[in-house]
């Protein structure tokens, strides 16, 4: 099985307290512990994991914010365009999210974060331009990217045609119209279509949008980070949803 490293206190710690199993052992800084980091001791030791101490020199060659400790968790491999399907038939008005070659680890994991808190069932991404599962948007997520399905596809388009046929409605997220997310009914299945950070959902893609619409801007700035602007239309849908 393929692994890899998960840094930060608060990260292990929803980790250690959602899915224990995928966690191989932890490394921690020699020295007093802080009370988290000692208590994140004890959660291993009684789970029966192992505990490696190493010096400070050790730490200080990684180039992540590691908080003193590290863990080694399973590498667990993204979902395909057929759990997609079975998934949409699965749920009754599911709420997907689609990103469009999303490319900044922190975006996805802050994205992630966001998805888990609104309810988002799948988050939906292309196979290549796009960011996937590392440590630091494991990190970004605290505990998120553990119970937020990513789907990897290989043609984002025609994914949201298929959703399209399944009786999803689709509104892709621009600057480029006059219509506002609050313009929008979100009922039924929603999926909601993210850019990437430079330029934005690509031409094919928006073309492929049943809806356009923008988050009202009253300021002087011209857009929004890409994981702010979700974090603003996911609430809008969770609003009307509920």
């Amino acid at each position: 099985m393929k692994q890899e490293q998960l840094y930060g206190i608060h990260a292990i710690e929803k980790l250690i307290k959602q899915s224990p199993q995928a966690i191989f052992n932890l490394t921690v800084q020699k020295g007093p512990l802080n009370k988290r980091v000692q208590s994140l001791v004890n959660q291993a030791n009684k789970l029966g994991l192992v505990v490696l101490f190493e010096p400070k020199s050790f730490f200080n060659k990684i180039e992540a914010v590691h908080q003193g400790i590290i863990a080694i968790v399973a590498k667990t491999p993204p979902l395909k365009e057929a759990d997609l399907a079975k998934l949409v038939e699965e749920i009754d008005n599911p709420l997907f999210l689609f990103l469009d070659e999303v490319q900044d680890p922190h975006n996805l994991g802050a994205i992630l974060r966001t998805a888990d808190a609104t309810g988002v069932d799948a988050v939906i991404i292309p196979k290549h331009n796009s960011v996937g599962i590392n440590s630091t948007v494991r990190k970004v997520a605290s505990g998120a990217a553990e119970t937020v399905k990513l789907i990897v596809v290989s043609n984002l388009t025609r994914s949201i045609k298929d959703m399209q046929k399944a009786g999803m409605w689709i509104t892709g997220l621009t600057d480029d119209t006059d219509k506002t997310i609050y313009d929008v009914e979100f009922i039924g299945a929603v999926g909601i279509v993210m850019g990437t950070e430079s330029t934005g959902m690509r031409k094919l893609t928006s073309e492929s949008c049943d809806y356009l619409a923008a988050i009202p801007m009253q300021g002087t700035v011209e857009s929004l980070n890409v994981s702010v602007a979700t974090g603003v239309v996911l609430y809008e849908v969770l609003r009307q949803k509920t």
